[in-house]
């Protein structure tokens, strides 16, 4: 099998027009789609702007509870000045720690669903 990369992350959550507020608002993500998908379900699904991998915001898998999905990294290019618009924007998340992996920051979704912020280390 030849792995391309990934395309869709399934974020489990309670409430998907309330999730889908903070990860538009608070994130700053971009609107992909949102229609609906069988009875009562809706297909909401969201993209870090200018990215191709999306965000699925689901309700429908028992197995996937609300809060399960933790440790998703995501990356950016200036942790400080983001970790400054994001409290700007309402946004609880942990203080900056360093690691040889890079300088990251901790958060939660309204569901407690767990991600990273990171900023790579400088190429050597």
């Amino acid at each position: 099998m030849a792995i391309q990369g990934f395309e869709i992350i399934s974020v489990p959550v309670s409430d998907q027009q309330r999730s889908r507020q903070f990860y538009q608002d608070i994130l700053g993500f971009a609107l992909v789609r949102d229609e609906p998908m069988g009875p009562g379900m809706r297909w909401i699904q969201l993209a870090p702007r200018g990215q191709s991998v999306t965000i699925a915001l689901v309700t429908w898998f028992d197995q996937m509870k609300p809060g399960g999905l933790q440790g998703v990294m995501v990356n950016t290019a200036d942790i400080d000045a983001e970790l400054l618009l994001l409290r700007s924007r309402g946004l609880v998340i942990g203080e900056i720690k360093e690691e040889p992996w890079g300088r990251y920051a901790m958060f939660n979704d309204p569901d407690g669903n767990g991600w990273i912020l990171r900023q790579p280390p400088a190429s050597v």
